[in-house]
Formats: structure tokens, sequence, C-alpha cells
């Protein structure tokens, strides 16, 4: 007997550009008293794509939206492997689980692509290093490594590897949500998609070409396949960008393809400014003609 589809969970990503905190924490407050959406999401950038206007550092603004939110499940969508060191992401990501009382995932993801138009510049800006494609796809698998062992394990470990080099490691505190947080892989190359099959409990890809994302969702099945892995056990997640607020049916027509694609987790990206009453809106025309 086939099982029943997985149930559909909506939430919000606010990029944290071009914007001031309290729109932010307005529309988070808001959307944290709306039943119908259940995670909310910031992205991970630490310039504008001209480098000019506000952007916010993802992790510190998130802690302080954890600490003022009560219900919604939050992360980041997705964490570049290469911003901070996996060690002391480890450490922060503990930390904010820790502040909203266990409702953090862990969304993480390799980095920029090359021909992001920010790939290079918001690196070079922080004085950060930006390596290929390969070379990071291995580094975030390393870095996955790590993480996961700083949650679970009670007494100090090294680590050599060829990214990551650990003397005496030992995470404390560990998160409140137990054996570890949940990870989101985000991205859809295929070493992106091995990586996910062996690290994911969500993957999650940006919902601009349905028939690639659906494809990409075969292949991360065939990936799990491989190594004796249920690929039902990963979420399949989407980002859908909104985008405009006066024509609500082209988004709520791109939620139902999506879900018809077999992805049950759906994030919306709000473009900002934000309109009053943005995520009461945001239930009423989007989600709620897929939950009724």
């Amino acid at each position: 007997m086939s099982q029943p589809p997985a149930p559909v969970s909506f939430g919000i990503l606010t990029a944290p550009q071009y914007v001031s905190y309290d729109e932010i924490l307005d529309i988070w407050l808001a959307a944290d008293a709306i039943p119908r959406i259940e995670h909310a999401w910031l992205s991970d950038h630490l310039m504008t794509p001209t480098g000019e206007g506000p952007t916010y550092e993802s992790w510190t603004l998130l802690s302080a939206l954890a600490a003022q939110t009560h219900r919604l499940q939050l992360g980041v969508l997705v964490t570049s492997n290469r911003f901070r060191p996996p060690a002391v992401l480890a450490k922060i990501a503990a930390t904010v689980d820790i502040i909203s009382r266990g409702r953090l995932i862990l969304g993480i993801g390799v980095g920029s692509r090359p021909g992001h138009p920010l790939a290079g510049r918001e690196y070079e800006a922080h004085g950060l290093a930006f390596h290929d494609s390969r070379d990071a796809v291995d580094a975030l698998s390393e870095g996955l490594t790590v993480i996961r062992r700083l949650w679970t394990e009670t007494e100090p470990f090294d680590f050599d590897g060829a990214h990551i080099h650990l003397t005496g490691a030992l995470g404390d505190p560990k998160p409140l949500q137990r054996p570890h947080l949940p990870v989101l892989v985000g991205g859809r190359s295929a070493p992106v998609l091995r990586l996910a099959a062996r690290h994911a409990d969500l993957w999650n890809i940006v919902g601009d070409d349905m028939e690639v994302a659906a494809a990409r969702s075969a292949s991360l099945s065939d990936a799990c396949t491989e190594i004796g892995r249920d690929p039902a056990t990963i979420t399949r997640s989407m980002l859908v960008p909104l985008g405009s607020y006066d024509k609500p049916e082209i988004t709520r027509d791109a939620i139902g393809r999506a879900i018809d694609a077999g992805f049950n987790h759906i994030v919306l990206a709000l473009p900002n400014p934000y309109p009053k009453g943005a995520a009461q809106w945001v239930a009423d025309e989007l989600i709620a003609a897929h939950t009724e």
C-alpha cells in the first residue's frame, strides 16, 4: 500500500538587505502568531549586489529573532560554509538552538556559485578565500562531519582533514534538539546532491525552473539509493520567489506545481519593502489555497 503524501509546511524568507531591523522583526513577530506559517528564514550574504545599502550578519540577526519569537522553526537559507569555520558555526548554531528553545534548522551550502554576481566580490571584501566548486563541496562534506561530531560527541577529538584541522575539539553546550539539529543542505549540482544524500535531513532548491527541480529531486533519490538510504527520509524543500504582491495568482500557481513535483516544504521569498500586514497576506493569499 502506498504511503499518503506528507503534509506540506510553509514558511517565509526575509533577506536581511536593503531593509531595517525593525521591519524584519515586525514581519517575523506577525508570522509567529499565524499558525499557517510554520518556519521563517534569513539569507546569508555579507554585502548587497551593488556594495551599497545595509546587509546584516545573518546569524547575529537570527539570534535576536530567535529570542523574540516563540513558535516558528527558523534558520538561514542557506549559510555559506565559506564564511565561518565549521567548528565555530557548530558553536553558533548550538547557541541559537538553545536561545530558540529548540527551533533551529541548520541550513547550509557550499557558498555562492562561481557565476553569481557576488561570488568573488563579497569574499574579497571580507578577506575570505573563494575556491573552486569541487574544493568547496569537499570542504562542506568535512564541515558537516565535524559539525555533527561537535553536536553529539562527549569527549574531545582530533580531526585532520584536507580542509579542517582540529585538536581537542569539543562542543559544549550541545543543541537542545537531540540527537542533533536537523540539517538542510541547499544546492543543485550532482556533487551537492551526493553530499545531501549522506548528510541532509532536508534538501532545498530554488524553484526558478520546476522541471529542473523535479529532475534534481529524482537525482537525489538515486544518490540515496546508491548508499542504501531511503529517499523518503529527506524532506524536499523549495524556495519559491514571490514576484509581486499585486499578482498572488502567479505565486499560488508556482506553489501548486512545486507540491505536484513532490516538494512539501515551501519557503516563500518575500521582496521588500513589505506591505502592511504582509505576513497575514501571505497566509491568506498564498498558503490558504493549499491548506484547505
